[in-house]
């Protein structure tokens, strides 16, 4: 394979947006590597913000943040959770990074004066980008997901660049992929309207792009009709349809779509052998299956800002549901505002059917002073908790004021004026990415991740316990520090506190959630769930 040239399946959505592409383009690439081949992917996202790093979770959902440190969309949680890998900042590109690159290009003097057009100089980007990340990773095939809608005005640059790239790449080394719903007009019925998937198809051609393969997003089967009806009015191959169902977990797609034979379609259309002997899906059929047999249910509190909006949490999500097939349990997910926990009264009627807390990351102070008597009640109960990021700075905060006696402790995030800044600023710059942790030994935290001295784990934050006299203090206390990292010369911040009395009370200020797998959970959810499973 490697002598030969990426080839490259780009997928792209019609009709209306959240169809599921990121998991339709997940999919297929967990079935190719099983398979034996390397797959990259590549994420297009329209919208003129630089990054998300400053968008509203509310909205946008959660920032996904790699291991060299870019801030990018969940999708590539998705993408990194499938395929078992690493991406990197060269697997994201939104139209505002494109124009700010452009026009600080053009403002430094770097096209000599030449009239600077979306076409060619955008286009060239989007294309040069494909040609990048191939070559970067070397890999077997490259599934490029366009997000946004096909007809919304934002898309339509990389439309033209990817019908570009169709010629300039070759025809027989690109296959365009549409996904487009079946619109059922009764909820029970299951009779399907294939117009507005009809006009989808439409839609991108006039762009320059002919779909070759065609994913129909549905609830009910599909009569072998509808097939007929797609195939003979948009003139695709009737053997180029797939549907792409709703099913019981977003990791039982890969399996639906290998039933169908979708990867045999896409060797077949890039003329390469299926070789059996070669196939692995059968490990994850199996692990999946294995899944399904599991009866018992354990219910996690996630107290947080953003609980309007679940994806806010994506990876967080997937890091509880990883854990707890891991334990033999499905994580049931109780989603607890902030804003509800008001009093002692409401925690408790608030946590009273949880076998466990998390309390995840977030900005600023909405519901701090809220979460930070939830924890204090969670601490003294000896509930099975667990804090990330913010999460971990509301511990500390808490126990400082209600243990320590220091009672205006706080962090300068929130009281830039407090007397007793047991959480500061580090410096302006947002720390992110793979960041080395110290372990201490014999601490939990050690044990927890298998006695290693040293971890890398995810970062995205400014703030932290970084004043030694502060450090010292816990340390002499029953919740101490057990992970610390240099930032800034011999400069620690504190990166694990755990307590010595409870059997699980802990948080990190680093993200374990973006490098927790399916077939191998963080070791922090790991623990929290272990725990809260015999809670019952």
């Amino acid at each position: 394979m490697k002598n030969k040239k990426a080839k490259v399946i780009t997928v792209f959505g019609g009709v209306y947006s959240s169809l599921g592409k990121g998991i339709s383009v997940s999919s297929i690439g967990k079935i190719l590597s099983c398979l034996g081949y390397k797959v990259s992917i590549l994420k297009f996202d329209p919208y003129l913000n630089v990054d998300p790093e400053t968008m509203a979770p509310g909205q946008h959902g959660e920032v996904f943040v790699t291991a060299d440190g870019a801030q990018t969309d969940l999708d590539l949680g998705n993408y990194e959770r499938y395929l078992n890998r690493e991406l990197s900042q060269m697997s994201n590109l939104t139209s505002g990074r494109i124009y700010y690159n452009i026009i600080k290009k053009e403002r430094d003097g770097g096209y000599e004066g030449k009239t600077v057009q979306v076409v060619p100089h955008v286009t060239n980007v989007i294309k040069q980008r494909i040609l990048d990340i191939i070559a970067k990773d070397n890999c077997d095939f490259l599934i490029i997901e366009v997000g946004g809608t096909t007809g919304d005005i934002e898309s339509v640059p990389f439309i033209e660049a990817l019908s570009q790239f169709n010629v300039e790449y070759g025809y027989e080394n690109v296959l365009n992929c549409l996904i487009a719903p079946l619109i059922s007009l009764s909820s029970t019925s299951g009779e399907y309207k294939t117009k507005p998937t009809q006009h989808a198809i439409k839609m991108l051609r006039s762009g320059g792009i002919n779909p070759c393969m065609l994913l129909l997003r549905t609830s009910f089967n599909v009569e072998k009709s509808i097939y007929e009806k797609i195939a003979a009015t948009s003139h695709i191959n009737e053997k180029a349809i797939f549907l792409a169902p709703d099913m019981p977990t977003i990791y039982d797609v890969p399996t639906k779509f290998y039933e169908q034979k979708v990867h045999e379609f896409i060797l077949d259309y890039f003329n390469y052998n299926y070789i059996k002997g070669q196939d692995q899906f059968n490990e994850w059929q199996k692990f999946m299956d294995n899944v399904h047999k599991i009866k018992s249910t354990t219910t996690i509190a996630l107290v947080g800002k953003y609980i309007d909006l679940h994806d806010s949490y994506a990876s967080v999500i997937e890091a509880l549901r990883f854990a707890g097939w891991k334990n033999r349990t499905h994580v049931k997910i109780k989603w607890v505002s902030s804003d509800l926990l008001t009093d002692l009264s409401s925690i408790k009627k608030q946590l009273s059917d949880c076998q466990g807390v998390i309390v995840p990351g977030g900005f600023g102070l909405r519901g701090m002073e809220n979460m930070i008597n939830t924890l204090k009640y969670v601490r003294e109960n000896n509930i099975p908790t667990m804090g990330i990021c913010l999460g971990m700075q509301l511990m500390i905060i808490e126990y400082a004021r209600n243990v320590l006696k220091h009672h205006e402790a706080n962090s300068t995030e929130f009281d830039k004026k407090t007397n007793y800044p047991v959480i500061d600023l580090m410096d302006s710059t947002l720390h992110l990415g793979n960041k080395k942790c110290n372990v201490k030994k014999d601490s939990k935290a050690y044990l927890m991740y298998k006695k290693q001295t040293e971890i890398y784990e995810r970062h995205r934050h400014r703030f932290g316990l970084i004043h030694p006299e502060h450090i010292n203090e816990f340390a002499n206390s029953d919740f101490v520090p057990s992970m610390t990292r240099a930032y800034k010369g011999e400069d620690l911040v504190v990166e694990f506190m755990e307590h010595k009395k409870n059997d699980c009370y802990f948080g990190s200020q680093f993200h374990p959630e973006f490098i927790s797998r399916s077939e191998n959970p963080g070791p922090m959810f790991d623990q929290l769930i272990f725990y809260a499973k015999k809670r019952k």
